[in-house]
């Protein structure tokens, strides 16, 4: 047996010399062999190595410091800038450091706190082993301001140094969050001024909490990216603008309209009131097909970036096939003993500011122009400039020219899903996963997502339960029952619940998964791909009965329900997402079992009957056009 087992142990000291061998270098040979890998920032290279897309910039807030109040600066750039020089000296010399906190954009941002000292000019300096950036401001008693019967007046125009600081804004404001990371409102997120770089950037009491007037901002999805661009904009006097424009049809994209821009005449004679004006505007004219404009149609408010890990940084704008949108903010890099994250930010109907991960629950992609209405994907917002005086979008060739800007590409157009969410797969962890790791990482992710369904539910049974009698009406279109507003956008679940399904196909799909792409995963040495399918099976259903959830029955008492039990009851979220229905049947509590006993309220017949109808959608995992 010694001599037998003798050629296994010389071939498993080949095998790691050799990996040794390969991991010296700079990338890995998997890397070299996908276009999406090779785009991963390399593990160990030096500080001071040029970085893709690495833009140097300088920020300070707020616009203009007054003696002895704190200001903050921040700077953008790649690694070294956390180990960059930072210096502000002023009319008496230099000043002080209080101290500095960094993140990882991408782009790599660092912030700064100082006090000012007496009136005068100030100069930053930003200094690296290979370059050196200044940035000139002023301490004053009065604040300089200027009135405009416009939004506001833009003083320059985007371009590679801002989109790095409204990047890293992005980024900072969502630094430490995560899925269990939920805010009732956006300008909760904003008033935060731990988070919030631009906290009162404008000396205007713009984001004090207990303020008389003072930003005020609720979107829904499809205003969220807006809201965000719009305040960064606002507060550096940058452009800003939304296009008004139609759903579109099948087989043609939603059609862009009227430009409406910061230089819009609004009657508020406030700073802060005529911004939250504005934003009223932006939310009555954006929708959930504005994101899914053609890739081609340069009047429109975004253009497409290719699937990289440099492009897909905070503030990119994802557009579902169905007219939810999401914005990147954070990426948790792979490590040795945790998978990577993509997560992003997105606002529900209810108001509710959130964090979601990147995976096929949360993020649907499909491209069949039988089935979807516009171009979906990544995208970032169309770069606004002054010329000559006159806003105006860059042209595509533009973007390409300019290589401080993320790039245009149409790497998404027409892309299958099963490549997409693969490169997508490849790009958070470009190393081969451990297959127990990966797959209790999505477990994982389904179990928030029930976490979250939780509250969703919860708000439709407090509404319920305060307005006794009520009978929420329900669209009659397939398309509505998933796009309508009002009460029933606010309380039922359609979109949440086939985004759900989608979640619990993926789990349940998982082990299969290591059969059909065994070289994405790191299996054990000489273990099948079917032997390994057969271990997570197993591991699948123990994981699945220990994970709960608990929500609050129609007499008030507590229903545990683990991760199995609900599996077993996907087909009753088909028809799960209705208010007017009590909490038992929404978490598909079976007919005439003790749990469906306290149920006091279900849906009007012909409401079950349209609810029949549009179940079609759900069994196909499909979104009807919209």
């Amino acid at each position: 047996m010694k001599t037998l087992f003798l050629p296994y142990i010389y071939l498993l000291l080949l095998v790691s010399a050799i990996s040794l061998s390969a991991c010296t270098g700079r990338t890995s040979n998997r890397n070299k062999s996908n276009p999406a890998d090779s785009s991963a920032v390399s593990v160990g290279e030096p500080d001071d190595q040029p970085e893709v897309g690495q833009v140097n910039a300088i920020l300070v807030s707020p616009e203009n410091p007054r003696p002895g109040q704190i200001f903050r600066v921040m700077v953008t750039g790649g690694k070294s800038i956390r180990k960059a020089k930072v210096t502000v000296n002023g009319p008496s010399g230099e000043i002080e450091d209080n101290g500095s906190r960094s993140g990882e954009g991408l782009p790599y941002w660092r912030i700064d706190e100082f006090s000012a000292a007496t009136e005068g000019i100030y100069k930053v300096t930003f200094q690296t082993k290979t370059t050196t950036e200044n940035l000139e401001f002023s301490v004053s008693e009065k604040p300089t301001s200027s009135a405009s019967q416009s939004v506001w007046k833009a003083e320059q125009g985007w371009d590679s140094k801002s989109e790095a600081l409204y990047s890293a804004w992005v980024n900072a404001l969502f630094y430490d969050a995560d899925e269990r990371s939920s805010w009732t409102a956006l300008h909760e997120v904003t008033q935060n001024k731990e988070r919030n770089f631009l906290h009162n950037h404008l000396s205007l009491g713009e984001d004090d909490p207990t303020g008389k007037i003072r930003v005020l901002m609720e979107p829904d999805c499809a205003d969220n990216p807006y809201y965000l661009r719009a305040y960064f904009a606002w507060k550096l006097q940058l452009p800003f603008g939304y296009h008004e424009s139609d759903r579109g049809t099948l087989g043609r994209g939603p059609k862009t309209g009227r430009w409406i821009t910061n230089e819009v005449v609004i009657s508020k004679t406030h700073p802060v009131l005529k911004f939250n004006a504005f934003m009223r505007m932006v939310m009555n004219g954006v929708h959930s097909g504005t994101a899914r404009t053609a890739f081609d149609n340069e009047n429109s408010d975004y253009y497409p970036v290719p699937l990289t890990a440099e492009t897909l940084r905070p503030g990119v704008v994802f557009a579902d096939p169905y007219g939810h949108t999401l914005i990147l903010v954070r990426q948790v890099r792979q490590s040795g003993d945790s998978p990577g994250v993509l997560l992003s930010v997105d606002a529900q109907p209810d108001g509710t500011v959130g964090i979601k991960r990147f995976w096929k629950g949360n993020f649907l992609f499909n491209t069949n122009k039988e089935e979807v209405i516009g171009e979906p994907g990544f995208k970032a917002f169309r770069p606004i400039v002054l010329t000559e005086g006159k806003l105006r979008l860059l042209k595509t060739d533009e973007i390409i020219a300019n290589t401080g800007l993320l790039p245009f590409s149409l790497q998404q157009k027409g892309m299958e899903s099963d490549p997409f969410y693969h490169t997508m797969e490849r790009i958070i962890n470009p190393k081969p996963l451990d297959p127990e790791m990966a797959m209790f990482d999505l477990i994982t992710a389904l179990h928030e997502q029930l976490v979250v369904r939780v509250t969703s539910v919860e708000n439709g049974e407090k509404y319920m339960k305060t307005h006794p009698g009520t009978v929420i009406p329900m669209p009659g279109r397939h398309a509505g029952v998933f796009q309508a507003g009002g009460l029933w956008e606010d309380f039922s679940t359609p979109n949440r619940d086939l985004r759900l399904l989608i979640a619990m196909d993926a789990v349940l799909d998982f082990p299969n998964k290591i059969v059909r792409s065994p070289d994405d995963y790191k299996l054990p040495m000489l273990q099948s791909p079917e032997k390994a399918k057969e271990n997570l099976e197993l591991i699948l259903g123990k994981k699945l009965s220990e994970l709960t959830i608990t929500y609050i029955r129609s007499n008030g008492s507590e229903q545990k329900l683990s991760l199995s039990e609900i599996l077993k009851r996907r087909d009753a979220f088909e028809m799960a997402y209705n208010p007017n229905d009590g909490a038992e049947i929404r978490w598909g509590a079976p007919e005439n079992s003790e749990e469906r006993s306290t149920c006091r309220r279900k849906v009007p017949a012909g409401q079950l009957e349209k609810m029949q109808s549009v179940r079609v959608w759900f069994q196909k995992r499909l979104h009807p056009p919209t």
